[in-house]
């Protein structure tokens, strides 16, 4: 998921602009396009999503090689954003909780590719898409925050997904043979997919709260951190496991371009989207990711989704959504209009 993303839906309280908007609502307005704002974020998830094949695809690429790439795509965009604001890069009080963010952020990034290297792209985007839904769980832990009933149900539909999906054998019964048969069409099971994929979910739930422990910092601070740190981190894990070395000229070289790049487009498109619209229908249109990486998954690999996972996603999707627009209910004024038709999930 975008570190955007990450950092504005599900942060309390009032977060600092990047720049002023002002030149992005007139391009609105000029364009006469309300939903501009929707659309920018729909293209977002269409170029991450391409990420995610690029990641799948380069099978001779190593998977922690390839997150440096995407790391690059996240450094890019922040460090001219730093500059303009001329914010402090490395701002006392706050360093530990940075780097511990970065870390977790940076780890739960790298487990992310591995599960899209190991899983159907399409089961590794909705496990790792569930991890809003899993911050309630640590807020409680760790921030002793109130975990209501509307969180309650939103976990247990997001865990009855990720079982659909991952449908381990110690619950359906199926042998690993059995599911290497119907889901992989003799490839390797590989249950390290969905170990990664599960443990990048819960490291991304821990970025949230740090994040809000991290919400009087500008974005770029916390960007430009994160995208240094990570490229350092991942460039030492190739290291260590002798994998630092150019991809093969030709096809392979290009899609690692291609790969920064649409990094960079999706994170630009994504930060413009968040100033055009509140976080709760950005959210919401981010859930395309989940919708493209089935389509991909069909043209590129030829895996075609079971029904435990279609229904598995669906469980996922739908819990997102609801956590999306609870937190855009709850930052709408209490006479809106959308505030009072959205009061059934507000209601704790």
């Amino acid at each position: 998921m975008s570190e955007n993303l990450e950092l504005r839906q599900f942060v309390d309280g009032p977060i600092v602009p990047i720049v002023s908007n002002r030149w992005f609502v007139r391009m609105k307005n000029k364009l006469n396009c309300p939903y501009l704002g929707i659309i920018l974020a729909t293209l977002s998830s269409l170029f991450f999503s391409l990420c995610s094949v690029i990641v799948k695809g380069l099978v001779d690429v190593n998977p922690m090689e390839l997150a440096s790439f995407r790391f690059i795509g996240v450094l890019l965009p922040a460090i001219p954003i730093l500059v303009y604001t001329k914010q402090p890069v490395f701002p006392e009080g706050k360093r530990v909780i940075l780097l511990l963010r970065c870390f977790m952020g940076t780890t739960g990034l790298m487990l992310s590719f591995y599960a899209f290297r190991n899983m159907p792209l399409a089961d590794a985007s909705v496990i790792i898409f569930s991890t809003p839904v899993f911050v309630a769980i640590f807020a409680r832990v760790f921030l002793k925050e109130q975990c209501s009933f509307f969180n309650i149900v939103t976990i247990v539909l997001t865990l009855v997904g990720v079982v659909l999906i991952t449908r381990p054998p110690f619950v359906f019964g199926d042998s690993p043979a059995a599911l290497e048969a119907e889901r992989y069409e003799g490839k390797h099971y590989d249950i390290w997919g969905p170990v990664a994929a599960i443990s990048s979910t819960l490291f991304g739930a821990n970025v949230y709260i740090l994040l809000r422990a991290l919400k009087g910092l500008h974005f770029s601070v916390i960007m430009t951190n994160f995208g240094a740190f990570a490229l350092i981190y991942t460039l030492i894990v190739c290291g260590s496991i002798g994998a630092i070395c150019w991809p093969a000229c030709g096809r392979d070289r290009w899609l690692v371009v291609v790969l920064g790049i649409f990094s960079f487009l999706g994170q630009i498109l994504l930060t413009v989207s968040l100033q055009l619209e509140q976080a709760g229908p950005v959210a919401i249109a981010r859930c395309a990711d989940i919708v493209f990486a089935f389509i991909w998954q069909m043209m590129f690999f030829g895996e075609t989704p079971t029904g435990y996972s279609l229904l598995g996603a669906f469980l996922v999707v739908s819990s997102v959504i609801l956590t999306a627009l609870k937190k855009w209910a709850l930052s709408l004024p209490r006479e809106s209009t959308v505030r009072k038709r959205l009061r059934f999930l507000i209601f704790d």
